[in-house]
């Protein structure tokens, strides 16, 4: 059965698509059915830059544990970014 929990958040940064690299302005985070991944429901994260087309799009699709591992990592990595001066405190 499918969850339809969808989330969208504006963000900032850059991906590489098939064409090469483009602008990220967004990501569309659900927890649904994957297009690819062997599991019944997923994360699944788009990376897209709609004004570009269907070609400026990243998607991965991770399971529940890669998912809250990924969320782990990324936020000890900004912590020691943070320590070690490289962020403004938040």
């Amino acid at each position: 059965m499918c969850t339809m929990i969808v989330e969208k958040v504006k963000i900032n940064g850059s991906g590489r698509g098939v064409n090469g690299w483009f602008k990220l302005e967004q990501a569309n985070v659900s927890y649904d059915h994957p297009f690819d991944a062997p599991f019944e429901h997923a994360l699944n994260i788009d990376f897209v830059n709609e004004s570009q087309g269907l070609g400026a799009r990243v998607a991965v699709e991770l399971s529940e544990g890669a998912a809250r591992e990924l969320i782990r990592t990324i936020q000890k990595v900004l912590d020691q970014a943070e320590a070690g001066g490289h962020l403004p405190r938040s």
